[in-house]
């Protein structure tokens, strides 16, 4: 008889200790209670600098390895000078960063080995809204569109389904299609 080999994979991702905090969690629920933290500060004209470092969860302070930066500003078409990606850029960032991880997650779940994944976001907007031009127009996006392009040993229909199961965990996705209560105060 001969032992059929266990196919290995590895796309980076610590499935056993996703599977540990999980089950942890479960059983301590308030643990999962996260307060995730940015910082941002003005530089010039619509420039700004967004940081991150700190958050809170697991029951204490965390602290990222080091602080993240961010440099936030609009193109020249809009007499701006161009510092940084626009923060609707950084929103179509966070979604593409988020769905991919959890379809990299997913697939070591899965033992699906990927060779490729390459997410194209397009985010359309009639800017009138923002200008001031008609307040009927909305200010956010009207639709977003998001393409994957996934070379893995797998089928389509499993690579759909990897897709399909990253949109119905990703934190962004629930954010950008959901509503979400923002306050704004003035110190």
């Amino acid at each position: 008889m001969t032992a059929v080999a266990e196919k290995q994979v590895d796309n980076g991702v610590n499935v056993a200790a996703l599977l540990g905090a999980r089950e942890a969690l479960t059983a301590a629920p308030e643990a999962a209670k996260f307060n995730w933290r940015a910082s941002c500060s003005w530089v010039n004209g619509t420039h700004s600098r967004t940081s991150v470092k700190g958050f809170f969860g697991l029951g204490q302070e965390q602290s990222h390895r080091s602080e993240f930066t961010f440099d936030v500003d609009h193109p020249e078409i809009f007499a701006s000078e161009d510092h940084g990606a626009t923060p609707v850029e950084l929103v179509l960032t966070g979604l593409a960063g988020c769905l991919t991880a959890g379809v990299a997650a997913i697939a070591q779940l899965r033992n699906i080995q990927l060779k490729s994944v390459k997410a194209t976001l397009e985010g359309s907007m009639d800017i009138q809204g923002i200008l001031g031009v008609d307040s009927d127009v909305r200010n956010g996006f009207d639709g977003i569109k998001v393409k994957f392009d996934i070379d893995a040993d797998a089928s389509r229909e499993e690579i759909e389904a990897l897709v399909a199961q990253s949109q119905k965990r990703s934190a962004v996705f629930d954010i950008v299609t959901n509503p979400t209560n923002v306050t704004v105060a003035v110190n």
